[in-house]
């Protein structure tokens, strides 16, 4: 194969096209099970998607079994700069193991790192799903331009924040990103701070954390809440195709019960 560099620039030291792929990014475990099935053999704990994968399991995206992973004998392993440790990276490259890392802090950087892995690296046509989100995503927002919070995380709050691929989510679908000039990705503010950004629409996806109808809401009295899927906020793959829809559809229901 030619020299290939992943999204930091780390050049991919194999000579053929890979056929055992082990996974440390949900959103990838989704891609690559609905692209090139029979190549991937692993994926972590937290790969939900699709429902029933069949495949051997190697702890989390964080804390990732090095031994699991090497006897599934990978000849590819598939991670992401924000959800995987460097040192995990480079333990398993210093064992012998390919690792392309991928870097998605927007919409045109996630749509370009999967058609550079599945078409470049995997040598796989441009996948169907693919042109469908790249399509999705080029159409006009359809929402008002109203301020927009979106907390993942409470005790301490978090919020998405600037260079992030939800933040670029909540752009593109015509919302005022109030977090957007943050300097932080993933900025811990409390409670306060929050509410002084004077949304008018906060964003409780149910994932990382759980947010639900008792779980979140109270916290923005007076302001219109929508409990929005996690994976159709911060997944890129396959879920980018019905995640604007879903998006649209739970934000103008928010926004017109108020």
């Amino acid at each position: 194969m030619p020299r290939l560099d992943d999204d930091l620039g780390h050049p991919l030291l194999i000579e053929r096209t890979p056929s055992r792929v082990v996974s440390l990014v949900p959103s990838l475990t989704e891609a690559l099970a609905a692209t090139v099935p029979g190549r991937l053999v692993g994926a972590t704990e937290w790969c939900t998607h699709p429902a029933g994968l069949d495949v051997a399991r190697v702890r989390g995206t964080k804390n990732p079994d090095h031994g699991a992973i090497g006897r599934l004998l990978p000849d590819l392993v598939v991670a992401n700069q924000e959800e995987n440790r460097s040192l995990d990276v480079e333990r398993l490259r210093a064992a012998g193991v390919p690792v392309w890392v991928t870097v998605v802090e927007s919409v045109d950087q996630a749509l370009r790192s999967m058609r550079r892995l599945f078409v470049d690296v995997l040598g796989v046509a441009e996948p169907e799903w693919l042109v469908a989100a790249d399509t999705e995503w080029s159409r006009p927002p359809e929402v008002p331009p109203v301020g927009v919070i979106a907390p993942i995380w409470r005790d301490p709050w978090m919020a998405v924040g600037s260079r992030t691929f939800s933040g670029d989510i909540l752009a593109r679908l015509g919302l005022g990103h109030l977090l957007a000039d943050a300097g932080d990705r993933y900025p811990k503010l409390d409670l306060g701070a929050l509410l002084g950004t004077h949304p008018d629409l906060v964003l409780l996806p149910d994932e990382p954390y759980p947010f639900s109808a008792e779980d979140g809401p109270e916290a923005f009295p007076g302001i219109p809440t929508s409990l929005v899927s996690g994976r159709s906020l911060t997944w890129y793959g396959p879920a980018m195709v019905t995640a604007r829809a879903d998006l649209v559809d739970r934000i103008n229901a928010a926004l017109a019960t108020g």
